[in-house]
């Protein structure tokens, strides 16, 4: 391993850390290569799972690349599984939630020990708007952080309106029958800016029965 440079000490380092769903991880790569670009170093973040899948669908040489571009993995409190599977959206997020911050704050450590890390300590989290939990390593370890929020204009202002659908009744769905009876073809013409849309357009979290409540 080469050592660092004193020039290269003084460049910044961005941590960037997806929510681990494909959706979120390409458009924080696409942020990561922009800042790395602009002369950051780049700490990219991935699951062990994302990173088992990805050497498998893509090879062992697949993550190689420039050292000051790197990946690194934290587990993400699932237990193993296949890795061509999906996962479930909602186990991972709660397990993400409830059980990544720990590992996420020994990678910093490790990250900012230029010892043995060969990059300059890091100078900012960027995290997915999905990860919050890296908002308490940001507290506790002083280092700023920035939010990526990747859904578009349209998903956030679904988001928005999640309440509203629950409270007039269009979820939860009474069965999964719903999912093929023609009851997402059902227009909604109270959201502002969306008028005409139909519940198959927002995003498929509202596609739920009771009892998976």
């Amino acid at each position: 391993m080469c050592s660092i440079s004193a020039n290269d000490l003084d460049k910044p380092h961005a941590v960037c850390i997806p929510y681990p769903a494909q959706t979120h991880i390409s458009p924080m790569l696409k942020l990561a290569k922009i800042l790395h670009h602009k002369g950051f170093h780049i700490t990219f973040v991935k699951t062990e799972h994302n990173h088992r899948h990805l050497l498998k669908s893509r090879g062992p040489d697949t993550l190689t690349g420039l050292p000051s571009f790197r990946f690194e993995t934290i587990p993400d409190g699932l237990p193993p599984c296949d890795p061509d599977s999906t996962q479930n959206i909602s186990s991972l997020s709660k397990s993400t939630t409830t059980t990544c911050l720990g590992a996420f704050k020994e990678l910093l450590a490790k990250l900012n020990d230029t010892s043995t890390s060969n990059m300059p300590p890091v100078s900012c989290i960027v995290f997915d708007g999905a990860m919050s939990f890296t908002m308490d390593a940001s507290h506790d370890l002083g280092i700023p952080e920035v939010l990526l929020w990747n859904p578009s204009a349209c998903g956030l202002l679904s988001y928005m309106h999640y309440r509203d659908l629950v409270e007039k009744g269009y979820t939860p769905f009474n069965d999964e029958s719903c999912l093929t009876n023609g009851y997402l073809e059902t227009i909604l013409d109270w959201i502002p800016g969306m008028e005409g849309i139909s519940l198959r357009d927002l995003p498929r979290f509202i596609s739920v029965t009771p009892e998976f409540q």
